[in-house]
């Protein structure tokens, strides 16, 4: 009959623990309520200015320069031709060598022509001897004249046989005529035969590097053959186009005669940027501007000649001219750093005289070495954040921190490849 007794001890038992476990889950929240109110407590107070550097943006003379794509030719380049028609028998000269005008390149076969100069001689001398023979009829009939004339005065000869004494010396006189006319027309073959001959040595007619023979020695070549080519490369050209609007600037900055580029192309230095990315250590000037814009592109086609000693540059290469195009008076620059992006938009943060960071849109003109042309959405004087912009917000705390201005002095990077 202990039952019941059983059952009353347990159910006490029980709910005792009960009352331990919720005293605990009680006495638990309370220390974690205590200690995230203590962290709350510390981080009640204002966070602390966050420290920038600023610059003072100042106007400034700025000189935009321009970038184009070249490609590399020689100043003069000279295919080589014989003026001789024959079989090539040596060639004279190592491909890609230094050549100089007047240097014999290649021969052709000789004998041809020796022989023809050889036989134009033979018929000089011919006409030659004619010559004498006809100077000396000429002599026989003046005697005959000189000796019949008081003859015939005296009338101890006929009147007849002294006419044709001075015909007879007028024929002579004729043929001595005709004899020299012969002879110089065999000087003249002479001289066309030894010309030929030395036509048969094929001779550059500039100075240069000489490129790979097309023909090789034992062919058969003729006036239409090209041997080869000589290509003058010091100095060198560098073609290159430019917009309608970038010539009217460069003869803009020509300034004197109407801005002739030609006359004035001392006044607007050009620099050649190699594809090594390295400036080429000589400085260049326009040679050549086209008669006109090309209607399709909307470009002009300009030349430049660069110095090239030791034939550094050859033809065909790519470089990138540069000029000064346009001097920007009053410019405001900006640094890179301190441009974001958004939605399109490029923006600044300025600091505020209430220490404060205020954002602004800008309109940016070209790239100015390490900068940004601002064409409007700032003003002279105003300070600009150049760092820490991508923890900053619209109105917040600030400690500036002088840095340095804008570089007045950097050139544009803009490229345009016509």
């Amino acid at each position: 009959m202990i039952g019941p007794n059983k059952e009353a001890t347990t159910v006490r038992a029980e709910k005792k623990f009960k009352r331990i476990c919720a005293a605990m889950v009680l006495s638990l929240a309370a220390m974690v309520l205590s200690g995230c109110g203590g962290k709350n407590t510390s981080a009640a107070g204002p966070p602390p200015p966050l420290t920038v550097t600023v610059v003072e943006i100042q106007p400034k003379d700025v000189p935009l320069t321009n970038e184009w794509v070249g490609t590399l030719d020689g100043y003069v380049n000279a295919q080589i031709q014989p003026q001789a028609n024959g079989y090539l028998i040596k060639q004279n000269y190592k491909e890609g060598a230094q050549v100089s005008k007047g240097q014999v390149l290649f021969e052709i076969d000789p004998r041809p022509f020796q022989a023809a100069l050889d036989q134009a001689k033979g018929q000089l001398a011919q006409a030659k001897g004619q010559v004498q023979q006809a100077e000396a009829a000429l002599e026989l009939a003046q005697i005959n004249v000189n000796r019949d004339t008081p003859l015939a005065q005296a009338r101890a000869i006929a009147q007849s046989q002294l006419d044709n004494d001075t015909q007879q010396r007028a024929q002579s006189e004729a043929s001595v005529q005709s004899a020299k006319a012969s002879v110089a027309a065999a000087e003249a073959a002479v001289a066309n035969a030894q010309l030929n001959l030395g036509f048969t040595q094929v001779r550059s007619l500039i100075t240069g590097v000489a490129g790979q023979a097309t023909t090789q020695v034992g062919n058969l070549v003729n006036t239409q053959s090209v041997l080869t080519s000589v290509s003058q490369l010091d100095p060198i050209k560098v073609y290159f186009s430019i917009s309608d609007s970038e010539y009217l600037e460069l003869t803009k900055r020509a300034g004197h005669d109407h801005g002739d580029l030609l006359k004035n192309a001392s006044s607007i230095p050009l620099t050649l940027t190699l594809a090594t990315g390295e400036q080429f250590a000589h400085k260049g000037r326009i040679a050549f501007v086209d008669r006109q814009m090309n209607s399709q592109t909307g470009a002009i086609r300009i030349a430049a000649a660069f110095p090239n000693p030791g034939n550094i540059l050859r033809p065909g290469q790519f470089g990138r001219v540069k000029a000064e195009t346009e001097l920007r008076r009053n410019a405001l620059l900006v640094p890179q750093a301190a441009v974001q992006e958004f939605q399109g938009l490029h923006q600044i943060y300025l600091a505020g005289a209430d220490g404060k960071a205020h954002v602004t849109n800008i309109d940016l003109g070209p790239q100015v070495g390490t900068d940004w042309l601002v064409e409007s959405g700032v003003s002279p004087g105003a300070e600009v954040i150049v760092d820490n912009v991508q923890k900053l917000r619209e109105g917040a705390d600030i400690a500036r921190h002088p840095g340095s201005g804008a570089a007045p002095t950097a050139q544009t990077t803009n490229s345009a490849g016509k």
